[in-house]
């Protein structure tokens, strides 16, 4: 799990993962629908995206169902999320930590931070929690996505598909479980501040292949070749000379001094 993520979201997260996949390990990030991820080409936490998208349609028609990941997350909603969460790309590696945020951006979607203010109850949250994860049960009565259902089924009870494979106890005891472990205000802040989803940062190339850098260089050098050819420097006093080199110099380094790329090569931080 994200370290980043919310004890209280943490702990919800993990138990909604075991329920969808029938484990919280590692590997139950790399589960597809049926249990079917053996016959991929390639883990699942090593595609991108856009390559998860275009597998989820094969294996949909192959298997009955796209879901894919720890959350498994449908075809629908990976395309939906693209166009919902800003900066998320679609060339960005469906790895564990994506796939926590990405469930952590459901959940509060359902209303988790209102749920650990006290402003939802947790019937209506546990009903609101199984409209987004079929195999987790409602806590009373009420309508289904397609009939009437009771206590511990699934809201999309009846669609030949899904079904809730945990009892309503145990979700009750991991709600009040949350609930304990959440300061409410200061949860409900972090858990509302992670819905923003945080896009890992390019990795940064090499000072030897940064165009910055060698733009500069040779700015300087070239500058200082010019000068002393079109201005006739050697005919000023050494010392304006001086100045004027070393202005200019100053100025080039300057400018590669504070590039990150130098400064990561350097050890200094930023």
């Amino acid at each position: 799990m994200t370290k980043t993520v919310p004890q209280g979201a943490a702990m919800l997260l993990d138990f909604i993962r075991e329920a969808e996949v029938g484990s919280k390990g590692r590997a139950s990030y790399d589960v597809i629908y049926g249990h079917n991820q053996g016959k991929l080409t390639k883990p699942l936490t090593d595609m991108t995206i856009a390559e998860v998208i275009r597998a989820q349609k094969v294996w949909a028609r192959a298997h009955g169902s796209s879901a894919a990941g720890g959350y498994q997350f449908m075809r629908a909603t990976l395309t939906g999320l693209l166009k919902e969460i800003a900066g998320l790309r679609e060339d960005q590696r469906f790895d564990p930590a994506l796939q926590d945020r990405l469930a952590l951006h459901l959940l509060n979607r359902r209303g988790f931070t209102g749920f650990v203010s006290g402003e939802i109850g947790s019937v209506e949250f546990a009903r609101r929690l199984a409209m987004e994860w079929a195999s987790l049960p409602v806590l009373a009565e009420g309508q289904g996505d397609r009939q009437r259902i009771r206590r511990g089924q699934s809201y999309y009870a009846g669609d030949g598909l899904n079904r809730a494979l945990v009892r309503p106890e145990k979700l009750e005891a991991v709600l009040r479980a949350v609930m304990a472990a959440s300061p409410r205000e200061d949860e409900a802040d972090r858990a509302g501040e992670e819905a923003a989803l945080v896009v890992p940062a390019r990795p940064r190339r090499p000072v030897s292949r940064s165009g910055r850098f060698w733009s500069w260089l040779l700015t300087a050098g070239g500058t200082v070749v010019t000068a002393l050819k079109e201005l006739n420097l050697v005919a000023l006093d050494w010392r304006v000379q001086l100045a004027i080199l070393v202005t200019i110099v100053g100025f080039a380094v300057y400018a590669i001094w504070t590039m990150p790329a130098v400064r990561d090569a350097l050890g200094f931080k930023q």
